[in-house]
């Protein structure tokens, strides 16, 4: 009787542990569980992890060019964002919502390589490797001007942030050209030993900044049309350049798998390397992977070979992200100018927007 009576309380107590048990694993709410937004009797949310943007998800895939994407840039309202690449195609999205595809402007007859927008977002600029720099008038969605003056691949293009409406370009025919949006003719073109893969205008657009395929990053007069100076540190190619948001530094990508941060302020001290990130790669495919800064300058990003979007903090200089999604390399990583939001462009025809912190 004795040892049936202690079998049965201890089989009991078991059961009720085991009760208690499924009751609490019950009372976990799932990540993915939808939950009743307070105030509202029929508006459900997803329960998670705190949201940072105002995307419709976490992750955005956008899906439609026919080829490689280069390029992808944001409109500086951050409402949409401009892709292209070996499609020829400019394809426009809108940030929010379901991403969709609203607008398309064609005209290129090879590769898109870059775009820019000028400062108030009316004007888009694009380079190609059909060796023409195109003005579009994105009010009218027109074509305003075609710009000839290269003689073979343009690789990269910029426009000043302020002053005259002055756009620089440089190509594989080794020259820099710097052109009046007014004008149809170059307003002043400079001639460098090899070829340049990646321009970028100074702050003031008195300066012009270039990187080839001789591992230096040169620093033009443009009023002397003449070299100032040079910065050496990379090993190879810099495949990509861009200025940060105060102009007082430039961000390069290279091929010797580095990624450098250079003072171009006029009195810096002769050693202008400043900050030097690794972590992204590159390979045989020899791609123009580019480089960005953050809004606010605190982030930066860089293109890699290893199907991976990166980012680093500036400060620590430490690889904060390093996110994956893409089945090809990724060409280019551009940040929203208002909210923690980045695109990526990559070998796989996709383009994602992804949120982060």
């Amino acid at each position: 009787f004795t040892t049936f009576y202690w079998a049965n309380i201890l089989a009991m107590e078991g059961k009720r542990k085991a009760e208690e048990m499924v009751v609490a694993m019950q009372s976990k709410r799932s990540r993915s569980e939808l939950i009743v937004r307070e105030g509202s009797k029929n508006t459900v949310v997803a329960a998670g992890p705190r949201r940072t943007s105002a995307l419709a998800a976490p992750i955005m895939q956008l899906s439609g060019h026919q080829g490689d994407v280069t390029c992808g840039r944001f409109h500086p309202d951050g409402e949409c964002l401009v892709t292209s690449g070996m499609d020829r195609m400019l394809l426009f999205w809108r940030v929010y919502g379901d991403c969709e595809n609203f607008g398309m402007l064609t005209g290129h007859t090879n590769a898109v390589t870059e775009m820019s927008f000028n400062t108030d977002g009316s004007v888009l600029y694009s380079a190609s490797a059909d060796k023409t720099v195109m003005v579009w008038d994105l009010t009218t969605g027109q074509r305003i001007k075609k710009l000839k003056g290269h003689s073979s691949f343009v690789n990269s293009v910029c426009s000043a942030r302020r002053g005259p409406p002055l756009i620089v370009s440089s190509g594989d025919d080794c020259s820099i050209i710097v052109w009046d949006q007014r004008r149809r003719r170059p307003a002043l073109t400079l001639t460098n030993p090899y070829q340049v893969t990646s321009v970028t205008f100074n702050d003031t657009a008195e300066q012009v900044i270039t990187g080839g395929i001789d591992n230096d990053i040169k620093v033009w007069d443009l009023r002397k049309s003449a070299t100032l100076y040079r910065m050496r540190g990379h090993n190879d190619s810099v495949t990509g350049l861009s200025l940060s948001p105060d102009g007082s530094y430039v961000l390069s990508n290279a091929m010797d798998n580095t990624l450098r941060i250079w003072d171009v302020r006029p009195f810096a001290p002769q050693e202008r390397c400043v900050k030097i990130f690794q972590g992204h790669q590159h390979s045989f495919e020899q791609s123009l992977l580019r480089c960005s800064w953050s809004s606010d300058g605190r982030r930066v990003s860089a293109g890699s070979s290893d199907r991976h979007v990166h980012i680093w903090d500036t400060t620590s200089r430490a690889l904060i992200y390093r996110l994956p999604g893409h089945n090809g390399a990724v060409n280019e990583i551009s940040f929203h100018p208002k909210e923690p939001i980045v695109m990526s462009v990559s070998n796989d025809k996709q383009v994602f927007l992804g949120e982060i912190e």
